[in-house]
């Protein structure tokens, strides 16, 4: 029987790059995915807060930031009268350096009470993709004293008690408190523990948040969800260690709380009305690191942009995935990278620190003509050669993602529609910068766009009982994929598609077997494969939603967009202001809230990020 991965979805946490930390909604953390962790690794598995005399009873959780949460308890001492009269409040935030819970004890007794509490905490050195797989055993430390290495001697945990004692026993320490709580009179305790990975790839930073920007609505509830989203950005940010000035968006946690190409990319792109100095970040993060040269085992080549950096490689359970600590397993990356690019020139990036990236850009255009296109076919195409990368290399890049219309799993090399989409506006952006800045090689690239544009319109586009629409990809013998998929949303916007093409696409999407009222599903009710809660086969991805209502809002469908983006809106208040990475595609007619999709990543870079085309569609982005 195959372990299932642990569900968040009714887990609270606190978030500041490379430290998160994931308990229960009385802040108890004792299994699953619950602990504190550094990076790729949970380094406490365990922490029990007790009243060792009387109940210690959980009456409210509040999520009060990103980085924080409180838990308040009360505590059945005995009393003149039955009312809560003794309580403790536990604040628990973290920082890029690691977590603190501050213990606050108050009472309204008529005298003073001796109290004893404790913390038991359980050490812990276990991999990320351990906890999310369930495979292999736990790794347990077990420290003789307030400093210790979790992993190696890179990895130090170092612990401070405030007003309070530690016991160390094996594989559990415990923190205890005993004190005189006087009545009006506040008591203060706590703990700490600080964090250090010296040898980790990524780190986070210490710095104000983001600037929200500033809303024109009426709606109450677009501030709330420009709060949460902001602050859930704030907590994502980190730098490359080789690039210690340049500030990108991890793509999310708990399981991808590091560089990713596509989402660091894609996150930064959808900001850019708002804020600009994550895209210039993430491209001179992402150009440091762009391969140079042909690597079959990590998927490197000249020009390609990376799909992620993690500490040591990834052994995903028994399904015989290996990946290398730095990962170049991804077929569209890289013209998003282009495209990033000439889109934050666009904004006002600064000639100076374009023309340091045009090299970069002329290697990566290379790319798209020479290993994008595989086969010479003149479409970009991804086929893992090793046995052990990823089998999909887009954005769906689960192993059973790409489906025929009645279900089966195409086979690869693999051409995603998506992907010709930025190739084709890769191309354009990338010609349009080398004229600016007087480069050579302007015509090529159009030319190479216009000649990209013919052969999809004539290998793409297919037929069913409802009309026209471009397939989802092409398969290793060059048949189209027949299903209808929320890929072809990303087509808008990019200058793949006429008017005509446009208004079909936009049809498809607001069709009830793809639009849910909350969003749109990644494959329509109609697929054989159709589950509400498959991973990429009917469920509902925040950021697959928001690129197709900005594409919508790109072509020109501002009313289509706007209800779509009502719809999202109605989804983040189900999801109290933090939309998940994914979630359930049943109908918003069916249920109420959204079905979350149990593993899913909150907070996410490119859900979070979604907030911007949704303020857009619905006009709450003050013009200019």
């Amino acid at each position: 029987m195959l372990p299932t991965q642990p569900h968040l979805a009714h887990l609270v946490g606190a978030f500041h790059a490379p430290v998160q930390a994931w308990s229960r909604g009385d802040g108890t953390m004792a299994s699953g995915a619950e602990g504190v962790y550094c990076g790729d690794e949970r380094v406490i598995v365990t922490a029990r807060l007790e009243a060792r005399q009387w109940d210690l009873l959980h009456v409210s959780t509040q999520v009060r930031s990103a980085t924080e949460v409180r838990f308040v308890y009360v505590i059945t001492a005995p009393a003149e009268v039955v009312d809560p009269l003794l309580t403790v409040e536990r604040i628990r935030t973290v920082s890029s350096a690691g977590m603190k819970e501050r213990l606050r004890v108050d009472s309204a007794l008529r005298d003073p009470v001796e109290l004893d509490l404790s913390l038991v905490l359980g050490p812990d050195a276990t991999s990320m993709e351990q906890v999310k797989s369930g495979y292999g055993a736990p790794s347990r430390p077990q420290p003789d004293g307030p400093r210790w290495s979790w992993r190696d001697a890179d990895t130090i945990a170092e612990l401070e008690v405030s007003a309070g004692t530690a016991e160390f026993h094996g594989s559990e320490i415990v923190l205890g408190w005993h004190v005189v709580v006087t009545p009006g009179t506040e008591l203060l305790l706590g703990w700490s523990l600080l964090l250090k990975d010296a040898a980790a790839p990524v780190r986070g930073i210490d710095a104000p948040p983001l600037t929200p920007p500033h809303l024109d609505t009426a709606d109450q509830r677009l501030p709330r969800l420009v709060a949460r989203t902001f602050s859930d950005l704030s907590s994502l940010r980190m730098v490359d260690r080789n690039s210690p000035d340049d500030v990108f968006l991890a793509a999310g946690a708990p399981w991808f709380y590091t560089l990713f190409g596509r989402d660091s990319l894609i996150a930064a792109r959808m900001l850019l009305p708002v804020d600009r100095s994550l895209a210039e970040g993430t491209l001179r993060t992402l150009a440091a690191r762009q391969g140079t040269t042909v690597d079959e085992a990590t998927a490197e080549q000249p020009g390609k942009i990376l799909h992620e950096v993690r500490r040591t490689h990834l052994a995903a359970g028994d399904e015989g995935t290996y990946l290398p600590p730095v990962y170049y397993g991804t077929i569209d990356a890289t013209p998003l990278w282009i495209c990033l690019l000439h889109d934050a020139w666009r904004a006002g990036m600064a000639d100076s620190d374009v023309t340091a990236l045009l090299g970069h850009l002329e290697s990566a255009l290379q790319w798209l003509g020479d290993h994008g296109d595989s086969d010479g076919d003149g479409f970009l195409e991804y086929h893992d050669t090793t046995g052990r990368g990823l089998a999909n290399q887009g954005w769906k890049d689960s192993g059973d993602s790409i489906r025929q219309q009645d279900g089966t799993v195409a086979e690869g090399p693999i051409a995603l529609c998506e992907v010709q989409a930025y190739a084709h506006e890769a191309a354009m952006g990338g010609a349009a910068l080398l004229d600016a800045f007087g480069r050579d090689g302007a015509e090529r690239w159009r030319a190479w766009a216009h000649d990209l544009r013919q052969r999809f319109r004539t290998s793409f586009w297919v037929e069913d009982e409802q009309g026209r629409f471009p397939a989802l990809a092409l398969d290793a013998h060059k048949r189209s994929v027949d299903s209808v998929s929320s890929n072809i949303g990303h087509l808008l916007g990019t200058g793949l598609l006429d008017p005509d093409e446009q208004r079909l696409v936009v049809e498809r999407l607001l069709d009830p077997t793809m639009f849910s009222g909350y969003g749109i599903r990644t494959l329509s009710t109609t697929n054989g494969a159709f589950w509400p809660l498959r991973y990429h086969a009917g469920s509902v991805w925040t950021h697959d939603t928001a690129l197709a209502i900005d594409g919508m809002l790109r072509d020109g469908f501002t009313d289509a967009a706007a209800q779509v983006a009502e719809g999202l809106l109605l989804a983040a208040e189900g999801f109290d202001y933090r939309w998940p990475e994914l979630f359930g595609g049943q109908s918003s007619d069916e249920v109420w809230p959204p079905v979350p999709y149990p593993a899913s990543c909150r907070p996410q870079a490119w859900a979070a990020a979604s907030v911007v085309p949704v303020l857009r569609a619905l006009g709450a982005l003050p013009s200019g």
